[in-house]
């Protein structure tokens, strides 16, 4: 069950650095972790997509109480509720990376599914604009 997981932590620490990887998912897109923090970060990140889809006072209150960052509150409501508005749940994957080389933790990576940074559709649309901008040939001498 969701949650439950002590992730050998105190309680205080272990609910701290799990609102700091929601966040950092929220506002990355990605994030880098062991298999059992990603399935507990999978799980909370979805609860506060869900709440971005109901977008009312209260559940944006309910994101800034757990979201550690207003800027990535607004994010999930502006950006994320309407990519996923079809969705019904299911709005991370989680990808197995292996082992770590250092202690042998099993790795993984957490991903929003369908999610295309900013920075990343700027780089296309001038990737596009380049291709058509290409000069004509000039004939040689």
């Amino acid at each position: 069950m969701p949650g439950t997981r002590k992730l050998g932590r105190p309680t205080a620490h272990r609910k701290a650095m799990m609102r700091g990887m929601v966040t950092l998912l929220l506002e990355n897109g990605q994030v880098e972790t062991t298999l059992t923090r990603a399935k507990e970060v999978r799980s909370i990140a979805e609860k506060m997509i869900t709440l971005g889809k109901k977008n009312t006072l209260a559940s944006r209150r309910a994101a800034l109480a757990y979201i550690t960052k207003e800027e990535v509150v607004t994010k999930v409501f502006v950006e994320l509720a309407p990519l996923y508005a079809e969705r019904n749940g299911g709005y991370t994957q989680i990808y197995k990376l292996g082992p770590r080389r250092g202690d042998g933790a099993e790795m993984a990576i957490v991903k929003l599914i369908d999610y295309v940074k900013p920075s990343a559709k700027k780089e296309k649309k001038e990737k596009k604009e380049k291709k058509v901008e290409a000069p004509a040939l000039e004939p040689t001498k």
